[in-house]
């Protein structure tokens, strides 16, 4: 896939693919490609490749300067995505905060919160995790039932978060918690700002099929934190989350569509070595897959001119979103297909080859950053104008 967005950023590209050529080099050059949302592959690794990137500057180009950023636009944010991404880099370690914590802060955060927490994200100092889905609240976000209360100049936070993407790594966590009592669903909620070391916070990893723990539960008993740690107003914490949720449902598809065009240029040429294109049934669907991440494509890059013109991308984004995490899971089976018994062969201590870890991982796609069934229920809601679900 090679894009042009044209001659206002071409400079910015020619130094970002100097810098790759440069910097992406030796150990980081070993682990090209290495991680993901949830993988959490040669964390180590990574971590000191975001250390690289932001001693370079290239974390948070599109921040203000003023938080240490380098006050760039939005074209040159998505830019330095695309080329990430062509270049292969590591996944970043930090992109929880960088994608996700760091934005919401910039629209909703106050002056002291930003001051306080972006230059810390982008010198890689501090990391976070989120703390949303619960035990009876994933999908259905506004049924969260971790409490916060205020006390003197603190707000006392108990409950359980669960999934919680590289908890086990996390300084600090951003936690929904309900501080109107007698709220239900969308109303009383705020979002909180609330440090990992302190008693009454147990991180617990989760191992997931692939062997990793980047998802861990959370438990919150007394939890601590100051009365200035609410991003946004007390009791409008739907608003921020709905505002981060849109953030990731953003620019941040675009390094994985291209690693799912990778992974399909793979499969032909692990059918063509297996002879698979000979047969008429096995060709269809190849090109059917070969077909869907040119539409994950497209999609993409529609999402990407709304928010160049300025405009949030809303529902339409939940079809690239549903599209893409549904039709990489077909992609992950028909790969360990083609593999045949060879698919079902791991190594020592339970290793796992690039395809296998990508189609066990796949599985969850559907799931996180917002299920399939949620994202039926938006397009069917907001794009099609059919019936609201009915709510119990």
């Amino acid at each position: 896939m090679e894009l042009d967005f044209g001659p206002a950023v071409r400079d910015f590209r020619d130094e970002l693919r100097d810098w790759l050529a440069d910097h992406l080099v030796g150990e980081f050059a070993a682990h090209r490609g290495v991680g993901g949302p949830t993988d959490g592959a040669a964390w180590e690794v990574r971590l000191a490749w975001d250390r690289e990137l932001s001693t370079g500057g290239w974390l948070g180009v599109g921040w203000p300067r003023e938080y240490g950023g380098r006050g760039l636009g939005l074209l040159e944010e998505i830019v330095f995505e695309y080329e990430y991404a062509r270049a292969n880099a590591p996944y970043r370690a930090t992109g929880n905060a960088l994608d996700l914590l760091g934005p919401m802060l910039l629209r909703m955060g106050d002056e002291g919160q930003k001051r306080r927490f972006l230059p810390p994200i982008l010198a890689v100092r501090e990391l976070w995790g989120q703390g949303f889905s619960e035990p009876g609240a994933g999908s259905d976000l506004a049924s969260v039932r971790t409490r916060a209360e205020r006390d003197g100049e603190a707000w006392v936070v108990s409950g359980q978060k669960v999934w919680t993407s590289f908890g086990v790594h996390a300084d600090w966590l951003y936690v929904l918690a309900r501080t109107d009592p007698d709220s239900v669903r969308h109303k009383g909620l705020t979002m909180l700002l609330l440090p990992t070391d302190q008693p009454g916070v147990e991180i617990r990893p989760i191992r997931n099929l692939a062997g990793q723990d980047e998802f861990a539960e959370v438990f919150l008993s007394d939890a601590r934190t100051g009365a200035d740690m609410a991003v946004g107003e007390v009791g409008e914490g739907w608003r921020t989350a709905m505002a981060t949720l849109g953030i990731e449902r953003g620019t941040t598809l675009l390094p994985q569509q291209l690693t799912f065009e990778r992974e399909a240029e793979a499969l032909i040429d692990l059918a063509r070595e297996r002879g698979a294109l000979d047969d008429p049934m096995l060709r269809r669907r190849i090109v059917d897959a070969w077909i869907s991440v040119r539409i994950m494509r497209t999609t993409n890059l529609r999402t990407l001119a709304e928010l160049t013109a300025g405009r949030t991308p809303g529902a339409q984004a939940s079809t690239a979103k549903l599209y893409a995490s549904t039709r990489h899971q077909q992609l992950g089976h028909l790969a360990q297909e083609l593999a045949g018994p060879a698919g079902q062969i791991i190594g020592a201590d339970y290793g796992l080859d690039t395809r296998q870890r990508s189609f066990l991982l796949s599985l969850a796609e559907t799931i996180y950053g917002g299920s399939s069934e949620i994202q039926r229920n938006i397009i069917g809601e907001q794009l099609l104008g059919l019936p609201k679900e009915p709510r119990p």
